[in-house]
């Protein structure tokens, strides 16, 4: 509190509030340093581990992660400078220790069908990186966003439809979320996940003072007007066609979850949480009793350790449990674990269960950690953010993050049933890696103008202006 004497004798007095927050960059860079750092000895670990010697690529692979980082920081410095500091240095740290463990399991040769995916998924983290430069260049400010609320809500509705017409093929394992074209392939469920956001962030800011209105209270909870659970129904109806015909349980859940994030968020209604999840459980229960290849999945999560039909032993889901086990609480050291035995999905969904065996529990935990603070930072950017529209879309983008990381975790650890999705930024996978980086580069735009300061209040008239002088002195 600070007293305001003017030249005529009188006081008053006024509260003096700090202006935004101070420029982070320097810490930004310094924990980049870190973040750079970390992978580079973890990966000279792994080979001097596995083969005695460090790695031939080793310099290469420090001076391109190491060029990476910095382009991105240098971006945030230009076109973000009071964005968050600790966002950045987080997912390049998850971005590096990821390529660690798929160069790690390249290794494995007695992974069937292996082949090396580390310098594919280093490529992949280059062109991310480059959209995560390309958005914080273009992106002048997130509200533009919002003039595009229906053309996003048409796009996402094309790119989740787009590969049940696509043909097949048996390394999709019976579910259709990929689109071929020759030897290259693309998630289309991936994208989505930054592009419905923002259509469910333009559409509740508008439909929001409707939706919260309530009709009657039942057993402490306000209902909702009948003709306002429309939008939650037609959401159901479209997750539960994604179910049937793509066979694709993670994204389905995905696109319902952040559905009803958001529409908590904006309404502050919990009946709305207790309806998505009545509706949620119940068409679960109606697909999974029809459809063979969630009964499938149903059946390998209730029953692990069973023997597989062809003789080969247990499944995947089993072997990551074994994997999770062997490692116990500090792990068997980096190289020198067995997880390749979990097959062919050890680098991409079932990466953690390198992570828990050669690192053990305290390792996973540590990386839990990490995606944890990704997330509360998002949320605090949503807290900071001083429109509607970039609260709901910070709060939509970190949702679909955590929700990401609970259906992936999740499900290899045995919690709920399997949903082949990949673990953002860690597991091999160019759609997962190139998403979550402008993701990530969204919530940076966002953050900038929530820190960044307001205005220097205009300076006072000085004396012979013919306006009274302000003064500000210590009370």
């Amino acid at each position: 509190m600070r007293r305001l004497l003017t030249s005529e004798g009188t006081a008053a007095t006024a509260t003096i509030t700090p202006q935004g927050a101070p420029n982070r960059r320097n810490t930004e860079l310094a924990l980049l340093v870190f973040a750079v750092l970390l992978p580079l000895f973890a990966y000279a670990d792994t080979g001097l581990a596995m083969d005695g010697r460090v790695p031939a690529g080793m310099l290469e692979y420090g001076l391109g992660m190491g060029l990476f980082a910095l382009l991105a920081h240098l971006s945030v410095r230009r076109f973000a400078p009071f964005a968050d500091p600790l966002m950045l240095p987080i997912a390049a740290l998850l971005n590096g220790l990821g390529l660690v463990f798929i160069w790690r399991l390249d290794r494995a040769r007695q992974l069937a069908h292996n082949y090396p995916g580390a310098q594919n998924q280093l490529i992949w983290s280059g062109l991310g990186i480059a959209l995560f430069i390309g958005v914080m260049a273009l992106l002048k400010d997130h509200r533009l966003l919002q003039r595009y609320t229906y053309i996003a809500g048409l796009t996402a509705l094309v790119l989740l439809a787009v590969p049940a017409f696509m043909p097949g093929r048996a390394s999709d394992f019976g579910a259709k979320i990929w689109i071929h074209i020759g030897g290259f392939s693309i998630q289309p469920g991936e994208f989505v996940k930054i592009i419905l956001p923002v259509f469910f962030s333009g559409y509740l800011m508008v439909k929001r003072d409707a939706l919260a209105l309530a009709s009657r209270r039942f057993l402490g909870l306000y209902l909702p007007r009948g003709r306002d659970l429309g939008p939650i129904i037609a959401v159901w109806v479209l997750s539960l066609m994604i179910l049937v015909f793509e066979t694709d349980l993670g994204t389905s859940l995905l696109f319902f979850g952040i559905f009803v994030i958001m529409l908590y968020v904006a309404t502050e209604r919990t009946s709305w949480i207790v309806f998505g999840l009545a509706m949620a459980g119940a068409g679960f229960w109606v697909v999974a009793s029809t459809e063979p290849h969630v009964q499938s999945r149903i059946t390998a999560w209730l029953h692990p350790l069973t023997a597989a039909p062809d003789g080969g032993g247990v499944g995947q889901l089993g072997q990551a449990l074994f994997s999770f086990g062997a490692g116990g609480t500090l792990g068997t050291g980096l190289g020198q674990g067995h997880s390749w035995l979990i097959g062919f999905a050890a680098k991409s969904d079932f990466i953690l269960g390198t992570v828990g065996e050669e690192l053990g529990l305290a390792g996973l935990m540590a990386i839990f950690v990490l995606y944890a603070l990704l997330f509360e930072r998002g949320l605090r950017t949503a807290l900071a953010a001083r429109d509607p529209f970039g609260k709901l879309l910070a709060v939509g983008l970190s949702g679909a993050f955590a929700l990401q990381v609970f259906i992936v975790a999740g499900g290899v650890t045995g919690t709920i049933p399997l949903t082949g999705m990949t673990m953002p930024f860690m597991a091999q996978g160019g759609s997962s890696v190139i998403t979550n980086w402008a993701l990530v580069a969204i919530l940076l735009k966002i953050s900038d103008v929530a820190r960044r300061p307001a205005p220097a209040p205009a300076a006072a008239p000085g004396p012979g202006s013919g306006e009274p002088t302000q003064v500000l002195t210590s009370s």
